[in-house]
């Protein structure tokens, strides 16, 4: 069996004296682990770093065989990331994201999306509103998607303001304003339409509370997991930026 991607790498385990297990998310194959030789060597531990992108070859006997991997590298992010603390809280909050995935499990858009966020994880501007964008993308691919393209009550598609607890779907303004207490904001980033550009910390705010809540309801809490400590030490270093 062989095959060759792209892929993320998600972590970095040691294997033996000199080899290391690991862990990617790659375009076509999705999470996939495999051996490599020499990975503990001068050579090849900057390349086999969380936040890197490889071009990978896979081979294995048999296909449900961990096999190995050849890498050779193709974006080299991690130098620039570990200069900040809030980009390395996010590249572990984004390998935990990815892990909640099925092993060997294939999501070509959501790879896209990941590698989209990993390029601007050490942009303070950028970052937080992509990884909400990220949350949202792997609660799609999960299952549990959000319907924010129309008003549940109405079936209107303008002012969309709020979100419902119990379907996962928007609410216009109008419609909610009587039970905002008990519906989330609906951040106008996270819309097609509307301002998209810049959202406030106040819209990332509500954005993290949004995904968080669907995401420990529908995925965290059913597993026995509890939310991740990477994604705290972020959502406090935003709000610490913010004040």
């Amino acid at each position: 069996m062989q095959w060759t991607d792209d892929g993320l790498i998600l972590g970095v385990r040691r294997h033996g004296e000199t080899s290391v297990t690991l862990e990617l998310f790659t375009r076509e194959h999705g999470r996939h682990l495999g051996l490599v030789r020499g990975g503990r060597s001068k050579r090849l531990r900057p390349t086999l770093q969380p936040g890197n992108t490889v071009r990978a070859t896979w081979r294995a006997r048999l296909d449900d065989h961990l096999g190995a991997f050849v890498v050779e590298p193709l974006a080299s992010r991690a130098g620039r990331l570990m200069e900040r603390a809030e980009a390395l809280h996010g590249v572990g909050h984004l390998a935990g994201l990815l892990r909640l995935l099925a092993e060997r499990d294939p999501h070509a858009a959501l790879y896209e999306t990941a590698e989209i966020v990993a390029d601007h994880l050490d942009d303070p501007e950028a970052a937080p509103a992509l990884l909400v964008r990220l949350e949202l993308a792997v609660l799609e691919e999960l299952g549990f998607g959000l319907d924010l393209t129309a008003c549940a009550a109405t079936g209107e598609t303008d002012d969309l303001a709020y979100v419902s607890p119990k379907s996962g779907r928007a609410v216009g303004r109008e419609a909610g304003a009587p039970y905002a207490q008990r519906l989330f904001a609906l951040p106008p980033f996270l819309l097609a339409r509307g301002p998209n550009a810049s959202p406030t910390p106040d819209d990332v705010a509500a954005g993290f509370a949004l995904t968080g809540f669907f995401l420990n309801a529908h995925v965290w809490e059913p597993r026995g997991m509890k939310p991740p400590d990477a994604r705290a030490a972020l959502l406090a270093s935003f709000a610490k930026r913010a004040v």
